[in-house]
């Protein structure tokens, strides 16, 4: 094998998407964007992160899920309550990581067109968003900053299918 030869093989093969229209990664941005946001709130302050009706989201979650009260919880294990917190401060963390990494692929590799970027960008915010929907739904806590949620999801997917891969590729 020659040098040219052994460049070429050495060099990774990247297949790309056709030209990515500049609002199809706003639109993602502006949905992971929220999903950070709404991770800092939960992980730095989640005893302040409204749930439905104003209600913070830890109360709203655990009334409605169990139908007890948050207070009787307080009173009589305030242990179980600093886990839950914990807890849920380790959640907000994950959404902030995985939305600091889709917003970072969204700004390189889908920008450029990369395929694996826009296959990337469609799993983890089905799964992240997808999850999150689910969890609230699970708990009978959804509130009008839960819908957030589903807002962020579609927006992506209008971001995603203007950008369809499945069109040729440059």
């Amino acid at each position: 094998m020659n040098t040219d030869e052994l460049k070429e093989f050495q060099r990774p093969k990247v297949t790309t998407l056709k030209p990515v229209p500049r609002f199809t990664w706003i639109l993602i941005l502006i949905g992971d964007a929220g999903f950070i946001a709404w991770g800092g709130m939960a992980a730095l302050a989640p005893q302040h992160l409204p749930g439905p009706m104003s209600t913070p989201i830890l109360t709203a979650e655990y009334e409605g899920f169990t139908g007890d009260p948050w207070s009787a919880l307080t009173a009589t294990s305030p242990k179980i309550v600093d886990f839950i917190v914990i807890l849920f401060r380790m959640y907000g963390a994950f959404n902030v990581v995985f939305g600091v990494m889709a917003v970072a692929i969204t700004l390189t590799a889908f920008r450029r067109g990369e395929r694996w970027a826009w296959w990337t960008l469609l799993v983890g915010n089905t799964i992240a968003l997808g999850s999150a929907i689910t969890f609230d739904r699970m708990v009978n806590a959804i509130g009008l900053f839960e819908m957030s949620e589903y807002l962020g999801i579609v927006t992506v997917y209008i971001a995603l299918a203007a950008a369809n891969p499945f069109h040729a590729a440059r």
